[in-house]
């Protein structure tokens, strides 16, 4: 595990999937992220790469050829290399080796890089295409972030609120984590999500057409507050374990597949193609006060 730190926050990562472990704001004694309770979901802050959500038996068919590829992909099992580490910054890299491409062709150098600046961090990735070809994939982050915030509150208590106004669908997966085509509004002329224990019973609130580049978790009972800035990213996830403490505001760039609908690689929705030779960078905030 290694450690950033500056006089707001202290922050903490690991080389297993280049996984955030926690984010301590020093001036509150707050951590906010989600301690991976094995019990409940073990997992703090997964790396998604390169795909995101759950491909079509669990399979990709890439050039003609299948390949078999997990739920989120392998980059969150994946033994990373740190590469840099400072005062306030962290570079974490994997590279395609034999065993990625036993499940996905192409040579590359993914890199995860966490950067601190008073009371924000940001979280970077980025692509490198090293391969003679173009290389297709999806990326995304799944920060658990606890909820309360402080002992002697409710879950109830708290709410994501975006920057703006919203008339906004989310669109549901089904029990094996396939778009099924169905929708149901969830902001109507509103920009207010309220945390409630059963929100999530049917799995994440997946939106595709936000107009606003901000969310921020908050409390009725007091000012703290978390933001996520995910400007770059077109798809927002929000989920949790049912009556679980915390909620994933997880910024994506790609997304699952839909039930009965098998389509290549290369089609699949919000894929990202890299050309030969070329870079693709893309972050996200996260801001505490």
């Amino acid at each position: 595990m290694h450690k950033i730190e500056n006089t707001h926050l202290r922050v903490s990562a690991r080389e297993y999937g280049a996984e955030l472990i926690s984010i301590y704001n020093k001036a509150s004694n707050i951590e906010h992220l989600w301690q991976a309770d094995k019990t409940i979901w073990g997992w703090h802050s997964p790396v998604l790469f390169p795909v995101v959500g759950r491909c079509l038996n669990d399979q990709v068919t890439i050039d003609g050829t299948t390949y078999p590829m997990n739920k989120h992909g392998f980059g969150r099992r994946s033994e990373f290399k740190l590469l840099e580490l400072s005062d306030t910054k962290m570079v974490f890299s994997l590279v395609s080796s034999a065993d990625t491409l036993k499940s996905y062709p192409y040579r590359f150098e993914f890199l995860v890089s966490y950067r601190l600046n008073a009371n924000t961090l940001t979280v970077a990735y980025e692509v490198v295409n090293e391969d003679v070809k173009e290389l297709y994939f999806s990326l995304g982050g799944h920060p658990a972030f606890n909820a309360p915030f402080l002992p002697g509150e409710k879950y109830e208590d708290y709410f994501i609120e975006f920057e703006r106004k919203e008339n906004s669908a989310r669109h549901f997966i089904d029990i094996n984590g396939y778009f099924d085509g169905r929708k149901e509004l969830v902001l109507n002329n509103s920009n207010v999500v309220q945390l409630k224990d059963d929100l999530f019973k049917d799995d994440a609130l997946i939106f595709k057409d936000l107009k606003s580049r901000k969310a921020t978790l908050k409390s009725n009972k007091n000012n703290h507050y978390l933001s996520v800035d995910f400007n770059g990213f077109n798809y927002l996830g929000l989920w949790a374990k049912t009556n679980a403490p915390y909620v994933c505001i997880e910024p994506w760039l790609g997304c699952a597949d839909t039930a009965n609908h098998p389509t290549g690689f290369k089609d699949k929705e919000g894929i990202i193609k890299l050309e030969r030779a070329g870079e693709f960078a893309a972050s996200f905030k996260v801001e505490v006060g």
